[in-house]
């Protein structure tokens, strides 16, 4: 049953990911610690594992299709990301899961509040 409810947990931050170009933390992280039961650090881990190839692949395949990436920018987006995501997994083994999970809720608090009155 777990396996079902993972690969659902994947389809719809896939979903969401292709639409919004999030990295599926927003949905992923949070249903794999709640509702899975695995650790902040397992969580982060196992989200970054899976969105390594198929996100960044099929997704931006499509709209590279339609002419909508900018491939300047997202190489400079990509070398940004390689050496923060080394960076910030250094960062958050070496933090207690309850700091990494409390830091994490408030990322999600302030970018929602920023999209909310951003304008």
């Amino acid at each position: 049953m777990k396996h079902i409810l993972v690969l659902a947990l994947g389809v719809g931050a896939g979903l969401l990911s292709g639409m919004f170009g999030i990295g599926g933390g927003i949905l992923i992280v949070p249903i794999l610690m709640y509702g899975l039961r695995l650790s902040p650090h397992e969580a982060v881990g196992t989200s970054l594992a899976a969105l390594l190839l198929p996100v960044g692949f099929l997704g931006a395949l499509q709209y590279y299709r339609d002419g909508h990436i900018r491939i300047g920018w997202a190489a400079l987006l990509a070398a940004g990301l390689f050496i923060g995501a080394y960076w910030g997994a250094r960062l958050s083994i070496s933090l207690q899961g309850t700091t990494l999970e409390r830091l994490f809720g408030g990322v999600l608090i302030a970018a929602g509040l920023w999209m909310i009155f951003h304008r």
